[in-house]
């Protein structure tokens, strides 16, 4: 259970950050945020499968909230909300899991490359990053009004308000074999690197390696390119606006789409916030 009152997860043997002390953050916002604007986050767990004796860990989709307090910041305690195929062997097991009074024991990364760390020497080279690890139970939500709201909240986690701007409600079929599993998060972590190279003394004393050696950080971050209308697209085509896209067509012919503000805007939110945050990490500003 996290600590509510410090506004933190507890530290147990599982999640304390040993190597690197400093790096490691136990706060909700931190924790919270890692994992809500990362793109893919990766769920493990154990199989009853006495023959295979792997965890699985499966690339998906993930957004952290509250359904009984909708509002609540990311600096609150939330809930992990996954989603998948009905019968999926994780959706399966988040159904009934075996002898897991509590639900399925799951392990969640969530990562963020800010940057390649280039050092005079390789054992040197690192990269800034913001990560984060999660255990928690998952069960099933059952409730079908937490269920269309945790739907709705994966979806605009992908691309703000898509949600509204697609064919909702689900159809029946659709609402049947999608299954929603909430993950009650009992301890976590992150790990924080952000700075220019750390460098060994003796190297640095070694003028002929600094003059032929560049160091410094190359900052990254996930860039979203130009959209690019499929086929079936009929949103209405036009000769000028701020945000267009050119299709070329049969015969030669050129036709403009104007791409949805709610993605264009996003697109540029996304972009500049992850060109500032690769920035800011080279100054070792977390």
């Amino acid at each position: 259970m996290a600590d509510s009152d410090a506004s933190t997860y507890p530290k147990v043997v599982r999640n304390t950050i040993v190597r690197y002390k400093p790096r490691g953050a136990y706060d909700f916002a931190t924790i919270h945020s890692i994992v809500n604007s990362a793109p893919v986050i990766h769920v493990s767990f154990s199989t009853p499968d006495e023959s295979d004796p792997f965890p699985a860990v499966l690339p998906m989709l993930g957004f952290m909230g509250s359904f009984d307090n909708q509002n609540a910041p990311l600096s609150e305690p939330l809930d992990l909300y996954i989603h998948g195929y009905v019968s999926s062997r994780l959706m399966r097991l988040g159904k009934a899991p075996p002898g897991e009074e509590e639900g399925l024991p799951l392990t969640v990364a969530a990562t963020h490359m800010d940057g390649l760390v280039l050092a005079l020497t390789p054992n040197n080279h690192s990269y800034n990053y913001r990560s984060a690890i999660l255990h928690g139970y998952a069960t099933v939500v059952e409730e079908l009004d937490e269920k269309m709201w945790a739907m709705e909240k994966i979806t605009n986690n992908v691309l703000s308000d898509r949600w509204e701007n697609s064919r909702v409600p689900p159809t029946k079929t659709e609402m049947t074999s999608t299954q929603i599993l909430k993950v009650r998060i009992v301890d976590a972590s992150a790990k924080i690197r952000s700075g220019p190279p750390g460098e060994d003394r003796a190297d640095l004393k070694n003028e002929e390696l600094r003059l032929k050696t560049w160091v410094g950080v190359v900052p990254t971050w996930t860039a979203y390119g130009e959209p690019v209308a499929s086929a079936d697209n009929k949103v209405a085509k036009v000769r000028s606006s701020t945000h267009l896209e050119d299709e070329i067509v049969g015969g030669g012919k050129t036709n403009i789409h104007q791409v949805p503000e709610y993605i264009s805007g996003y697109i540029k939110k996304e972009n500049e916030a992850g060109k500032k945050t690769a920035e800011l990490a080279i100054l070792g500003k977390k």
